[in-house]
Parts: C-alpha cells; structure tokens; sequence
C-alpha cells in the first residue's frame, strides 16, 4: 500500500498512534493539530487521504470536510468520532466523508478502513488515466509517460467549464490537444470554431473574432455575429494566441471577464457564452515583460496550463507516430505491402525533429509519396544520416501530391488488371500509349503486354 495521508488531531498522542500504524503499513503520513493548521499542510502538500477527528479547536472535523469537499473533492476523508458520536458521523457521511472509525480504535479497524480509502484512491487514478488516454488518444498516437501524464490532466480539466492555455513547440500537436478537451467535454456536441490569430491583420482579426456593423469598414456589405457569436454555447480555439493584437486582446479580456462581445462598429455589447482554449508556441510570461501581452489577459488565460512535450524528448512515440504515418500514407498512395525496415526507424529516432510532429508527419509523406514501389527509398528523407536538417521541412506540393495519387491508382489498376497493359488501360479511361509513360514515369512494372 503506497500512498501519503495526512493525521489531523489535536491529541499529539493519537497523532503519534496512527503514524505509528500507517507507517508500519508503506503509508506516507503528515500532520496537523487541527483544521486551520490541516488545511495549510494540505496546500502546501495535498494528500490523497485525510484521516481527521471530529472536535477540534479552532476548524473541527466537519468544517474541514466542507473546505476539502470545496476545493479538493477528489481527495477522501476519513472521520474519528468519539463513542455516541454516531450522529455525528452519519451526518459527515451525508456530507461527504468517506468513511468513519471511532475511538478508541483498534489497530484492524483502523486499517480496514485506511485499505479501502487507499484501494478508492488507486481506482479512481487509474479510471482518470485510462479516460485521459482514451480522450487524447481520439485525436493523437502516443505511447510515452509525458504524453500519458498530458492525458490525465486532459481527463481532469475536460469536463470542468474553464479556460486552459496549451503551450508548446510548432508542430508538437497542440490543436489536438484542444480537440481532445472538447470532445470529453460537456460541451462536445456544441458549436467548436477555431482561429489563427496570425492568420489576419489586426482590423481584420477583431471584425472576425468579435463581429462587425454593416458598413463597419470597406467591403463589410452586411453585419457579422462573428466566430464569438458563431461558437456561442459552445467551443472557441485560438490558436497563436501570442500574435493577437492589443486591441483584440483588450476586447479578448473582456470576453473572459464580463462575458460580453461588442461588434466593429456597433455601441452596444452582446451576451456569449463560449468556453476558450487558448494556443501559442511563445513563452507568454516573456511577451507580457516586453510589453506585448497584457499581463491581465495573460491570467485569465493561464487558468490551466497544458504542455505538450517536443518530440525529442519522447523518442518512443516517433516510432507509434511512424508507423501509424506510414499506413496513413501506404493507403493514400496505393502502395501494398510496406514493409518498414529497421534502418528507417532508427533513423528517425535518432533526429532531432526540430518541427516535431509536422516535420515527421512531412518527411513520411514525401517519403512513400516518391520511393518506387519496391520499397522506402531512404535516401530520400530530407536529412541524412548524420546532416542536420532544415528546422521545418514543407509538405508536399500540389503538383507531388497529384502525382502521388496518380501512381497509386496507375499502380492498382495494373494489380487488378493481372499486368494486362490494355485491360489496365481501359479501366484508368487512357490509352495504352499514356499508360505506357506513365508506367515509364513512376518505375512501375508492366507484367504482360499483351491485348487479352
């Protein structure tokens, strides 16, 4: 049994009584001599269990439940009631303790009690974590502990109506994280719209966000409720939150504080009732020191923090994300049969990934978009065994792409035909002399040439 509990009694005696028994158990145990002094421990160093007496001077037993209930409900309490305090008790009960024992106790009981309040603790961490990984898992492939510990924290925060700010490199998945939170939300099957704040200029970026008058400014021909209007009930992602500019951000702030949007153009504010997840790669606390974040947005902000980690640190999800890449991009191209050599991951593991999860995502893309189908050609990844790499590598073209497409359709057509070039031919719609090139183009075998 391994957890931390901490003793609440004024009798330093009983104090020294149940630390001497639940360490004898693996248990942790801090105390306190009563509710007041309980309740500053706790927040220096919350425990998963409280094990409190009932009368106690200055906060007792119940008051202390109530503030625990209050700000910590996940955390069990476990009452000591005097002998005849068993009204006492079922009234903590209905209050919300766990469990009660009465003194004096006997060494079983006591422990009875403890284990099972221990045993709820681990079920109910491991149901947080295993619905953590199932939410995030909708939307990412991961497999490390960091990436694990982002989970519970999006189980615990999901369901609970507030702002979180999720901070991260470029490319490391931070959207994801965000529909992750809302589709274990309450508010999941609500409106979820969502923004790049360095996508627009800053005029333009305020009339989007918050909406605009007929006439507002040049080309608004009619009024706008605005992607706060649109998401009202529901869900608004800004992504680069960084970028806003000052007046967006003071109009922002009010959003968060009075729950009001006001239109470019219109004197009067409208009512909205948006739930805001708020994205960036800059370091927030630096930009509000420059000067080029207000430090009052920057709090209503960060009223929860989620970090994904770069995908450096975490080499075991680089081969989960590249091989669920590769199938992804097999599929898309009409290539069968991929068979990833050992070279490949160990190459990829060994990278730097300064673009993280995008540049990954990139370099497999181009990778079996233009190996021939014999297999990975790995001399065309974009970073050799030892070079460096560029800090982002672009994904494919408009142009690479279609002609990936086109060879995995050239390629099927021709499985399918059995090698006959003519039947083949006919099935694509071209004749035999376009599919003589584009056999010739992409290094694809013929098998047989003849009419059937």
């Amino acid at each position: 049994m391994t957890a931390r509990v901490l003793v609440v009694d004024d009798d330093p005696g009983v104090r020294y009584t149940l630390r001497e028994i639940l360490e004898s158990e693996g248990l942790e145990v801090d105390e306190a001599g009563d509710g007041r002094e309980a309740l500053e421990r706790f927040a220096e160093r919350p425990a998963p269990l409280v094990i409190t007496d009932l009368r106690m001077p200055r906060l007792d037993g119940l008051g202390l439940l109530a503030e625990l209930t209050a700000h910590a409900p996940g955390t069990k309490v476990v009452l000591i009631t005097a002998h005849g305090s068993e009204r006492d008790a079922v009234e903590a009960m209905k209050a919300g303790a766990y469990d009660y024992f009465k003194k004096p106790f006997e060494t079983d009981e006591l422990l009875a009690v403890v284990r099972r309040a221990v045993e709820a603790v681990r079920l109910r961490d491991e149901n947080e974590r295993l619905a953590g990984e199932l939410a995030l898992a909708r939307t990412m492939v991961f497999g490390s502990e960091s990436m694990r510990s982002l989970a519970r924290l999006v189980a615990r925060v999901a369901p609970k109506d507030i702002t979180v700010l999720i901070t991260g490199e470029s490319g490391t998945g931070k959207e994801r994280v965000a529909e992750a939170l809302v589709r274990a939300s309450p508010r999941a099957e609500k409106p979820f719209v969502r923004f790049n704040c360095a996508a627009l200029s800053p005029e333009l970026a305020e009339a989007e966000l918050f909406g605009h008058a007929r006439g507002a400014f040049t080309g608004a021909v009619r009024s706008r409720p605005g992607l706060f209007g649109e998401a009202d009930g529901g869900t608004i992602l800004l992504d680069e939150v960084g970028e806003l500019a000052a007046s967006a951000q003071a109009k922002l702030l009010r959003v968060l504080q009075e729950g009001e949007v006001r239109p470019v153009g219109e004197e009067k504010t409208r009512r909205v009732d948006v739930r805001v997840l708020a994205a960036t790669h800059r370091d927030l606390e630096a930009e509000v020191k420059a000067g080029r974040f207000r430090e009052d947005l920057f709090y209503r902000l960060n009223v929860v923090r989620l970090h994904v980690p770069p995908l450096r640190d975490r080499p075991d999800d680089v081969t989960l994300l590249a091989r669920h890449f590769l199938g992804r991009f097999a599929e898309r191209f009409g290539v069968e049969g991929l068979r990833v050599p050992q070279a490949l991951i160990d190459r990829l593991r060994a990278h730097a990934w300064p673009g993280n999860v995008r540049e990954l995502e990139n370099a497999l893309e181009s990778l079996v978009a233009l190996s021939p189908p014999e297999g990975l050609d790995l001399s065309l990844l974009p970073f050799g065994r030892g070079d460096a790499a560029p800090a982002e590598d672009g994904p494919l073209s408009l142009k690479q792409r279609v002609e990936a497409y086109e060879r995995g359709l050239v390629h099927e057509a021709l499985k399918s035909a059995l090698g006959n070039r003519s039947e083949a031919a006919r099935r694509l719609g071209v004749s035999r002399v376009t599919l003589h090139d584009k056999l010739k183009k992409y290094r694809l075998g013929g098998g047989g040439d003849e009419e059937g």
